[in-house]
């Protein structure tokens, strides 16, 4: 974004990352995901610590899904999410600047 302006796709894109980011629960689940044993959770999991329902959680496990932000595969009765490296390298070269010599930090 500081090298060049991102195109339409691109800021569609971004856009629906950040927006499921922008609810707490999901940054929440999107950190437990990450941090999990393994790099990867149940959704057994990821229920407790939540004063929500679990098809709340399910909601927002679905809306990080469909952001891109996490994958995941059923296995048994049980799915697990892992977090998409990809979209977070993503996020995080988008909000990092280039140092400049001389440049204020």
């Amino acid at each position: 974004m500081v090298r060049e302006p991102l195109n339409e796709e691109a800021a569609v894109d971004l856009a629906r990352m950040f927006k499921a980011l922008s609810d707490p629960v999901r940054l929440r689940l999107l950190s437990l995901i990450a941090s999990h044993e393994g790099g990867e959770a149940c959704v057994c999991d990821l229920t407790g610590p939540f004063d929500v329902s679990q098809p709340t959680i399910s909601h927002h496990l679905k809306v990080l899904r469909e952001a891109g932000l996490v994958g995941s595969e059923r296995r048994g009765t049980w799915v697990y999410y892992w977090v998409l490296p990809t979209a977070l390298a993503q996020l995080s070269s988008l909000l990092q600047t280039p140092a400049a010599e001389g440049a204020p930090r």
